[in-house]
C-alpha cells in the first residue's frame, strides 16, 4: 500500500554552544571581550556577517546566561560580552523549503521574532512579513520597548537559517535606532542619552527625567545631552570649561558654570534627580568621583559613559558593574566606551512613555 504522509516543509536541529551577533563594525571588540573578559580566545565555528557562531562556548556559560534570560543587558558576571547586541541562548538550524515554511517553523517555537540580515534580504523580508507583527521600524524619542521575549533568526542560505527562541535582549536584533533630528541638537551625542534613558526604563522601569527635576551635567558642552533633558522639562546645570551652544545658553532651564565638574564636590552642586557624564577620562578617575557621589546620598539616578584608553581594563569595569543595582551596557551608539546606568525603579515608569 503506497505511503501517503506527506514530508515535513521545514526541519528544526538543535546545535551547541552559542552564537553572539557583534554591534556593527565591532566584531574585532567582540573578539578581544570573550578573549579578555571570558577567558575564551577560540576562533568562531562559522561567521555570517556580524554573527559569530561558537559551538564550543562553554555549557556553563550558557546556563548562565539562561539564568538571568532576556534581561536586557549583561549583568556582573554574565557571560554576554557587553560588545554583543545579542546572543543566540538556543540555537537552531532550521532547513525549509518555502518561505510560509520558514515562518511555521518559528511560529512553532513562539511568537516574536526578529531578523538579522546580511545576506537574502528579500526572503527575510518575506519570511518577517509572515510572522506576528514586531516593531523594526526606526523609533522617536520617547519610546518604550515592551520587555518581553523575543528571538533572532538569519538566513545562511536560501533554505536554511540559523535561529534561537531564547535571547539576552529585548530589543528587535539587540537594536536600537532613533529617528535623528539633524537641525536643533548641537552635536550628536544626544542619540546616547536618550538611548541611556530609554535603557534605564526597560532594565529599570526608571522614569524619565520630567519637569520638577534637577539634572547636574559635567563636561556639559556642547549640550547634546542638556539638550535632550531640557526638551523633557527637567532643569539643568551644566558645568564644563567651555559655554554651550547659544540657544542653550538663553534656555531658562539650563544654569551654566564655568568649570571643570570633577572637581566639584557634591556638596556644592547640591541634591539632583540625575547625575550625567560623557567627559572623555580616565575609567579609574570617572570609577572615583561616581563613588563620591553615591557616598554624600545627594543623587538619585546617574549615568556615565565609560571611555576606553587604550584596551579596556576589565578590573575597573567589574568595579562599575558591581556597584549596587548598576548595569554596565554597550549601547547602539556607544564605539569604543560603555555606559554606566545606575537608576531607581519605579512603578510609574510606563506612564511617563505613553
Amino acid at each position: 500500500m503506497p505511503d501517503n504522509k506527506v514530508a515535513p516543509a521545514f526541519s528544526c536541529k538543535k546545535i551547541p554552544g552559542v552564537a553572539f551577533l557583534a554591534f556593527p563594525e565591532m566584531s574585532g571588540m567582540l573578539r578581544a571581550e570573550l578573549a579578555g573578559r571570558l577567558g575564551f580566545s577560540a576562533e568562531p565555528t562559522s561567521v555570517y556577517g556580524d554573527l559569530l557562531y561558537y559551538a564550543d562556548f562553554p555549557g556553563s556559560l550558557i546556563a548562565e546566561a539562561l539564568t538571568f534570560g532576556a534581561s536586557g543587558a549583561p549583568g556582573v558576571s554574565s557571560p554576554v560580552p557587553y560588545w554583543a547586541r545579542c546572543a543566540m541562548l538556543d540555537p537552531q538550524i532550521i532547513d525549509f523549503e518555502s518561505i510560509g515554511a520558514a515562518a511555521s517553523a518559528l511560529k512553532s517555537m513562539q511568537r516574536s521574532w526578529a531578523p538579522y540580515q546580511y545576506q537574502f534580504f528579500r526572503r527575510a523580508n518575506l519570511i518577517q512579513e509572515k510572522l506576528p507583527y514586531v516593531n523594526l521600524k526606526i523609533r522617536r524619542f520617547p519610546v518604550r520597548i515592551p520587555s518581553s521575549p523575543i528571538g533572532l533568526y538569519t538566513l545562511i542560505s536560501e533554505k536554511s537559517m540559523i535561529a534561537s527562541p531564547a535571547t539576552s535582549s529585548f530589543l528587535p536584533a539587540g537594536q536600537l535606532l532613533f529617528e535623528e533630528d539633524h537641525e536643533n541638537p548641537p552635536s550628536r551625542a544626544y542619540l546616547k542619552i536618550q538611548e541611556s534613558l530609554t535603557m534605564a526604563n526597560l532594565l529599570n522601569g526608571t522614569p524619565l527625567p520630567k519637569a520638577g527635576e534637577r539634572c547636574f551635567e559635567a563636561g556639559a558642552c556642547p549640550g547634546g545631552w542638556t539638550w535632550v533633558l531640557t526638551g523633557l522639562g527637567a532643569a539643568v546645570y551644566a558645568v564644563d570649561r567651555a559655554e554651550l551652544a547659544p540657544s542653550l545658553m538663553q534656555n531658562p532651564l539650563v544654569t551654566f558654570r564655568a568649570h571643570d565638574a570633577f572637581t566639584l564636590k557634591p556638596a556644592e552642586i547640591g541634591f539632583c534627580d540625575w547625575v550625567l557624564s560623557d567627559v572623555i577620562c580616565y575609567p579609574e578617575r570617572l570609577l572615583k568621583w561616581v563613588r563620591e557621589w553615591l557616598e554624600t546620598g545627594l543623587c538619585r539616578n546617574m549615568i556615565c559613559t565609560i571611555k576606553m584608553q587604550g584596551e579596556p581594563d576589565w578590573a575597573v569595569i567589574r568595579e562599575f558593574a558591581e556597584i549596587s543595582g548598576s548595569r554596565v551596557v554597550h549601547l547602539n551608539y556607544n564605539k569604543h566606551e560603555l555606559t554606566w546606568i545606575h537608576t531607581e525603579p519605579a512603578a510609574s515608569a510606563a506612564e511617563d512613555l505613553k
